[in-house]
């Protein structure tokens, strides 16, 4: 296997997760950002990645298209370090299922918003599955909001892996005019200590010029 991996990215899509985790744990990589969306866009990518999605992960034999499952890989591959929460830690549970809530949960209303709010040509958006799932969105947001009362970051008193798989979610809606006036009080503060990190600032200062949402 080599050891230096690529990540194939477009500026903060949800690739960001894997970049930023990298960034994390200061590991030498390869860097390929692609305009957005990349399947229409760069579509010889289609080549490489037949689905045409970012993420898409090369380490040696290993190929991974799924930013939490990238990052887990990450801390399992590169650890033991602080942004992991082992097996047979107490807050491993909870660890787990803040990686799988923050896409499958979510992010995915996020993408119908983004969707038919911004890609869609201005005839085929959807004004109303729009402003339905950004009330999706809200509500799945409370889950967020509870957990960070009192404290900083989600599970195990540290910033772990599940920061930047749930933060993700938080930084994507500041971006969104339809997502980002739904953020809650705990929210917000969490994205300014997520966007305080030099990990999280290297990661955009090298992904370049965002052509995303």
């Amino acid at each position: 296997m080599s050891d230096r991996p690529k990540l194939y990215h477009c500026a903060d899509a949800r690739s960001l997760r894997p970049l930023w985790a990298l960034e994390e744990l200061g590991i030498a990589h390869d860097l390929v950002t692609l305009p957005f969306p990349p399947r229409f866009r760069e579509r010889e990518f289609l080549e490489i990645n037949p689905i045409g999605t970012v993420p898409y992960f090369v380490h040696g034999n290993v190929e991974m298209t799924e930013s939490s499952a990238i990052c887990q890989y990450l801390v399992e591959t590169h650890g033991p370090t602080p942004l992991d929460v082992p097996p047979g830690s107490p807050e491993r549970p909870a660890f787990l299922n803040w990686l799988y809530f923050s896409d499958a949960t979510l992010t995915f209303p996020q993408t119908i918003v983004l969707r038919y709010a911004s890609l869609e040509p201005r005839d085929r958006r959807l004004p109303q599955a729009v402003e339905d799932y950004a009330k999706w969105f809200a509500g799945r947001l409370r889950k967020v909001e509870t957990a960070l009362e009192g404290r900083d970051w989600l599970v195990a008193d540290r910033f772990t892996i599940a920061d930047i798989c749930v933060g993700y979610g938080v930084f994507l809606a500041s971006l969104l005019p339809e997502l980002c006036e739904r953020l809650t009080p705990n929210a917000r503060a969490y994205l300014k200590r997520l966007e305080a990190r030099p990990a999280f600032q290297a990661a955009r200062e090298k992904q370049g010029e965002p052509d995303f949402p």
